[in-house]
C-alpha cells in the first residue's frame, strides 16, 4: 500500500459567453446560462385554490431579487439576482391554472389503504393531464403540481393514517384485491364477487408513494412536472430576511429556479473540462416491491456536456441475499450496454473513445464480460465501484489551537483525495468549501470509497472526473453534491421506474428531466 495525498481544485463549469466560474451562483448571475435563451416555455399549474395563489406569488418572487439581510450569511447563502438576470429571460406567469377541490383531495389523502390512497390523490393532479391540457393549442413545457404539506405527508411509502377518511373501507376489501392480483399472476379470471362487480385492481399496479407514481404515470402525458409543497412557497418575513432557523428565500429561489429552468428544456451549464468521447454510466438497481426474489436494473448514461439518458433492463434475479449486492448475468449486462452505444451513436456526440461504469454495488467479472462483448473493440470500458465508506478512516485538518485537545476539530477540504492504491482511492466530496468559507454539513465529512474493479484507469482522473459529476444535479443549485450525478439518483430512477412495474413500457421517457 502506498498512500498518497492529492487536493483536487474545485472543477469549474462553463455558463454564458463561455465564460467559468466555480459556483453555480456566480456563474449565472455573472454571466446568465449557457447557450442563448430568449424566453421560458409555458407552464400551467395544479393544485388547491391554496396552492395555485401561492404559485401565482412564487413567479412574481421568482422575477425579483433576494438576499439575507445580514451580510455574513450572504457567502454561504448567495444573493439572488432575479431570473431574467440569472437564467436569461423572465419566468412567465402560468398558462393555465387547473384548481382541485381542497375537501375532495383532503379526503383522499386520508383513505386507509397506502395504495388506494396514493391512487386517488395521484388521480386528482392527473385529471387535468387526461381532460384539459390535450385541449390546449399547444403542449407546456412544463407542469407544477403544488401539494398540501398534509397530503404530501400521508402519501409516502410507509405513511400510515390514525382516523381515515373512508372508516377502513378500502382496507376490508384488500382481501379480494389480493386474491385477484395472485389470480392474474397465474393467468386465472377473477370474476370478484358472487352477484357483484369484480373489484378494480388497478391501483395495485402504481406505487403506494404518491412523487413516484405520479412521476411514473405522467410520463404518458410527455409533459415533465415539478411537484412542490406548499410549505415552500410560503413566504414569512424570517424566510424573505434569510433569519437563521430557516431555509432562506433567495436559496429556494435558486434551488428551484435552477431546476425549472432544466426541466423546461434548457442547461443552465456545461462541464468544460469533461473529455470529448467520454460517456459515464450509472448502476441502479431496485428489488420488486412484491417479490423480493426479483430486481431490475436501470443505467443512467451523461455525455460530457451534461445530458442524461435513461435505460431500463429486464427483471430478474439479480439480488443476493447473502452479499447484498446485485449483479446482471452477462446476457443482460449486453443487452443493457448493446442499447446504450445505439443510442450514444445516435447523438450528436463525438466518437465514442471511453466508458466509465459507475455502481455503488460493484460489478463481477461475469457482468463486466457481458458489458464488454457489447462496446466496440476501440472503446475502453472501465468498471468503477462508488460508495459512501462509513466505516472507514476519517481526516482532519490540523491546525494549531493553543489547546491541544482542541487542534483536528476541522473537516478536510472538499477534493481531498487520498490514494491507497494505484486502483483504491478515498475522495473527500463534503468538507470545508473556501469558497463559501465553511462547511456546510452536519457530520465528519465521508468520502466516497472509489475502486477500479475492471479496465484500465488513472485513479487520480477517475477521481477528477467524479468529482466534476458531482457538480451536475441541475436539480438545485450547489456549489458541488456529496455523491456524483451517476450514482446521486440510482435511487430515483429506481423509486419511479422500478416501483411502477406495471406502467406500459412505451411510456418510459428516457430524458432524465422526467426523474427528478
Amino acid at each position: 500500500m502506498s498512500d498518497e495525498f492529492f487536493f483536487l481544485d474545485e472543477p469549474v463549469l462553463e455558463f454564458g459567453e463561455g465564460q467559468v466560474a466555480q459556483d453555480p451562483h456566480d456563474g449565472l448571475a455573472l454571466f446568465g446560462p449557457t447557450g442563448s435563451v430568449r424566453s421560458i416555455r409555458d407552464h400551467v399549474v395544479i393544485g388547491t385554490n391554496t396552492g395555485v395563489a401561492l404559485w401565482q406569488q412564487w413567479v412574481m418572487e421568482m422575477n425579483s431579487p433576494a438576499a439575507c439581510v445580514d451580510v455574513d450569511r450572504q457567502r454561504p447563502w448567495p444573493p439572488y439576482p432575479g431570473y431574467e438576470v440569472a437564467f436569461g429571460a423572465k419566468w412567465p406567469l402560468p398558462y393555465k391554472s387547473y384548481s382541485i377541490d381542497g375537501e375532495e383531495l383532503k379526503h383522499s389523502s386520508f383513505i386507509g389503504e397506502r395504495y388506494q390512497r396514493a391512487f386517488a390523490v395521484a388521480n386528482h393532479y392527473l385529471e387535468p393531464f387526461a381532460a384539459k391540457i390535450p385541449k390546449l393549442d399547444s403542449l407546456p413545457g412544463l407542469a407544477i403540481c403544488v401539494v398540501p404539506d398534509d397530503v404530501f405527508k400521508n402519501c409516502r411509502m410507509k405513511s400510515y393514517v390514525a382516523h381515515p377518511s373512508d372508516g377502513n373501507e378500502s382496507k376490508k376489501l384488500m382481501p379480494e384485491v389480493e386474491r385477484q392480483v395472485e389470480d392474474r399472476k397465474s393467468g386465472q379470471l377473477s370474476l370478484g364477487f358472487d352477484d357483484e362487480e369484480p373489484v378494480s385492481i388497478e391501483f395495485m399496479s402504481y406505487s403506494p408513494d404518491f412523487r413516484r407514481q405520479i412521476k411514473a404515470r405522467v410520463m404518458a402525458y410527455d409533459i415533465p412536472i415539478q411537484i412542490v409543497k406548499e410549505s415552500t412557497l410560503l413566504i414569512s418575513d424570517q424566510v424573505r430576511n434569510g433569519e437563521p432557523g430557516v431555509n432562506p428565500l433567495s436559496d429556494r429561489l435558486w434551488n428551484l429556479g435552477t431546476a425549472l429552468f432544466y426541466k423546461s428544456g434548457h442547461k443552465p451549464w456545461r462541464t468544460p473540462w469533461a473529455r470529448e468521447g467520454v460517456c459515464y454510466i450509472g448502476l441502479a438497481y431496485r428489488i420488486d416491491d412484491r417479490n423480493d426474489r426479483s430486481a431490475c436494473c436501470a443505467a443512467q448514461m451523461f455525455l460530457n456536456d451534461g445530458d442524461g439518458v435513461v435505460f431500463v433492463g429486464e427483471f430478474g434475479p439479480w439480488y443476493s441475499s447473502r452479499t447484498g449486492e446485485f449483479h446482471l448475468d452477462q446476457e443482460s449486462a449486453h443487452d443493457l450496454m448493446r442499447g446504450v452505444i445505439e443510442t450514444y451513436n445516435g447523438m450528436d456526440a463525438p466518437p465514442l473513445r471511453e466508458v466509465f461504469l459507475h455502481a455503488r454495488s460493484g460489478i463481477n467479472r461475469s457482468e463486466f464480460a457481458g458489458f464488454r462483448s457489447a462496446c466496440p473493440d476501440d472503446v475502453s470500458l472501465v468498471g468503477i465501484r462508488v460508495r459512501k465508506d462509513r466505516e472507514g478512516p476519517r481526516l482532519f485538518r490540523h491546525d494549531d489551537h493553543p489547546e491541544p485537545s482542541k487542534r483536528g476539530k476541522h473537516p478536510v477540504i472538499r477534493g481531498t483525495f487520498w490514494k491507497r492504491t494505484a486502483r483504491h482511492g478515498l475522495l473527500f466530496t463534503s468538507g470545508f468549501k473556501p469558497r463559501i468559507a465553511t462547511y456546510d454539513g452536519w457530520e465528519v465529512p465521508v468520502p466516497l470509497a472509489i475502486s477500479i474493479q475492471h479496465g484500465e484507469a488513472d485513479i487520480v482522473q477517475v477521481a477528477k472526473d467524479i468529482l466534476g459529476l458531482t457538480k451536475l444535479n441541475y436539480n438545485s443549485c450547489q456549489l458541488g453534491e456529496s455523491e456524483p450525478i451517476t450514482v446521486k439518483y440510482s435511487d430515483k430512477v429506481g423509486e419511479i421506474l422500478l416501483a411502477n412495474p406495471d406502467l406500459p413500457r412505451k411510456d418510459w421517457k428516457p430524458n432524465f428531466k422526467f426523474y427528478i
